[in-house]
């Protein structure tokens, strides 16, 4: 059951789609929307070596940016609640300051899950952080995440990724068993497991989605699933897809996965994560 999303308002070109996003589920489910801001002071005040005689100059530019955030903050907010009101959904909006991991971790505890923009966060036109937000955040327990893209667009089509793996068995029943569309078309894909093995796996999961409401069509993919996973999704005019974590030796590899840290940085459509 559904009852109480948390979206990211973080003043970036993904912020837009994350609320129509979470407004749709909100509709659907009869859900409240909880739009979180967080400014990262020691960010914004991190302007670099300052050389002598430059004080005032570094102090000017804190103040710009921060003046520049605040507006950026505001417009957020009332573009979040404007829209919330005139969809007819209750919302609620939370403002912190600090380390937005820390902020995302202690509200994720009481909602169902979190939307976010798959690159960036809470920037407010200051600066850019790199695409290992999302990575940190389920690394941190924030899942799952519908992770968004510029473009809104409804989701019909979904692609799910099944390699068998604890990891992605938790992926695909989180997904089913959240019903966050009940009417959506599933797609199950399984990638170079010999034929007998996909197709044994590729009927359980197909059997298990059944059971919860879905008839999933189901195929065996040959070549890398990091290469052909989102190439595939593109064929299939696929609206949204559906990951789990696999463990490696390197760090962002061991938090994600391969296939799932390359789809977070090239994806165009909406990915539901978790791990």
């Amino acid at each position: 059951m559904t009852k109480r999303i948390l979206v990211a308002l973080s003043g970036t070109p993904l912020t837009e789609s994350a609320v129509q996003h979470a407004l749709e589920l909100a509709k659907t489910h009869d859900a409240a929307i909880t739009g979180v801001t967080d400014v990262d002071l020691a960010k914004v005040a991190g302007v670099g070596p300052i050389p002598m005689g430059a004080g005032a100059a570094a102090t000017e530019l804190v103040e710009h940016r921060l003046q520049l955030t605040e507006q950026h903050v505001t417009e957020s907010i009332e573009r979040f609640e404007s829209a919330c009101a005139e969809a007819g959904v209750p919302c609620s909006v939370v403002r912190e300051t600090g380390d937005p991991y820390e902020t995302l971790i202690s509200l994720w505890r009481y909602h169902d899950f979190t939307v976010a923009g798959l690159r960036g966060l809470f920037e407010y036109g200051i600066f850019h952080n790199p695409d290992d937000v999302l990575i940190k955040l389920i690394a941190k327990g924030v899942r799952p995440i519908l992770a968004v893209a510029r473009e809104y667009r409804r989701v019909r089509r979904v692609l799910v990724a099944y390699s068998g793996s604890m990891e992605s068995a938790k992926a695909l029943k989180q997904f089913v068993q959240l019903r966050l569309w009940p009417d959506v078309t599933l797609k199950i894909v399984c990638f170079d497991r010999g034929h007998d093995t996909s197709d044994s796996l590729l009927d359980d999961a197909a059997g298990y989605c059944r059971l919860h409401g879905y008839e999933a069509e189901v195929e065996h993919l040959e070549g890398s699933p990091t290469r052909r996973l989102l190439e595939h999704a593109d064929e299939c005019k696929t609206d949204l897809v559906v990951m789990g974590s696999s463990s490696r030796a390197r760090i962002f590899q061991h938090l994600l996965g391969d296939t799932a840290l390359h789809a977070v940085r090239h994806a165009e459509i909406p990915l539901f994560l978790t791990q």
